[in-house]
């Protein structure tokens, strides 16, 4: 026993009625009358009571239920020097219930005090005052001293199993109360993850969408200023018209998405290709499902790429390279180079950094940069 659980209180959960099964409460209910049963038996048992004497004796059992209530409350509230004072008082009004013929009440009001120091105050403290409320109790009972001695050894075993089952319901009251904010820190971190992923669709498909939609429109900006005739200026409105109509059916798809309802990987880049001019894809390895975060990592960083080739290597060829890997999936995309587009400077420049974080959110990675032809980007994702 280290020197700790000497002045160590018993948890609150302990002392508390948190936790208590019925049957257990309806016990406790059960011994409490029965404990002011015995003490009405002692006050009034073979003895003729009248007048003040009566009014005497209901006082006492009344303050020594206002003590015992006082004493419940200080110890729960491990107020010690309260609890101190309460349990003097109940002792000294045993001892004075004592010497005054009602013999059978203050028994009942030492053994309660043992027991209850025992089970509810720090050990240090505890055994003195049992001790102490044992020693009264041996002192006065008219038992044999072999009758004595075991009904003390159990009253103090009593307390201390009492002491000890206490403790065990507020550990696994703690332990409960920690499992439940676990499970409700976990939830919530889960939310917020799911909260994160949504914010990244919705941005990855609108800034996508926008900044081709603003691509065209500025450059049919540029085009009016410069008095270029009707056919330039309207074909790139209308493919303003065409990104708008393609960032609607991302957005639907992107909902689906979140609702586990993606289409083939391999057919989501065929769709991709198929509208830029000059580009193709390849897929090798070992075709398979994938999770829905890496999915949709490879989609966007696709797409983005895509954006990037056409907003600065305008022409360009672009070769699109799918890999399934035992441990990762890798999509490369290079472009041939070509001229910058009329709006190279379009936009804010965050996609790189963007596809970035995605793949180190999924513990991937992704470089980017110029090679012997052009540009090239490759997104690396475990799975």
């Amino acid at each position: 026993m280290t020197d700790n659980a000497w002045t160590r209180w018993p948890s609150r959960e302990a002392l508390g009625r948190e936790g208590v099964s019925g049957p257990r409460r309806m016990l406790a209910w059960v011994i409490r009358l029965l404990v002011l049963a015995l003490l009405l038996w002692g006050a009034f048992d073979d003895r003729h009571v009248r007048g003040w004497a009566t009014v005497a004796a209901m006082g006492g059992i009344t303050l020594a239920g206002a003590l015992s209530w006082a004493f419940f409350r200080a110890t729960y509230q491990h107020r010690l020097l309260t609890s101190m004072m309460v349990v003097t008082l109940l002792l000294g009004l045993a001892t004075v219930a004592q010497a005054t013929g009602f013999r059978e009440s203050a028994l009942v009001i030492w053994c309660g005090c043992a027991v209850s120091a025992l089970e509810r105050m720090p050990l240090g403290a505890a055994l003195p005052v049992s001790a102490l409320a044992l020693t009264a109790f041996s002192a006065v009972n008219n038992d044999v001293w072999l009758t004595t001695a075991a009904t003390v050894t159990g009253m103090g075993l009593a307390g201390y199993v009492l002491r000890l089952d206490a403790e065990a319901r507020g550990n696994a009251q703690r332990l409960l109360a920690q499992e439940r904010a676990a499970r409700s820190a976990e939830a919530e971190s889960a939310a917020l993850a799911e909260r994160a992923r949504i914010a990244r669709e919705i941005h990855d498909v609108l800034a996508h969408s926008l900044s081709a939609q603003l691509v065209h429109l500025e450059a049919a900006r540029l085009l009016i200023e410069r008095g270029a005739d009707r056919e330039q200026i309207l074909e790139r409105v209308v493919a303003a018209r065409g990104m708008a109509r393609d960032g609607l059916a991302e957005t639907r798809q992107a909902l689906s998405a979140l609702r586990g309802e993606l289409t083939p990987l391999e057919d989501f880049l065929a769709e991709l290709v198929s509208a830029a001019a000059g580009a193709e894809v390849t897929v090798t390895g070992d075709r398979r499902p994938l999770p829905a975060e890496a999915s949709q990592a490879v989609r966007r960083v696709a797409q983005e790429a895509l954006t990037n080739v056409r907003k600065h290597a305008h022409g360009a060829k672009v070769r699109i390279r799918l890999e399934y890997g035992e441990h990762e999936v890798t999509l490369d995309v290079r472009d041939s180079g070509g001229k910058p587009g009329e709006l190279t400077g379009a936009g804010q420049g965050y996609g790189l950094l963007g596809m970035r974080e995605r793949a180190e959110l999924l513990g991937g990675s992704l470089a980017a940069g110029p090679d012997e032809e052009g540009f090239v980007v490759t997104l690396k994702v475990p799975v």
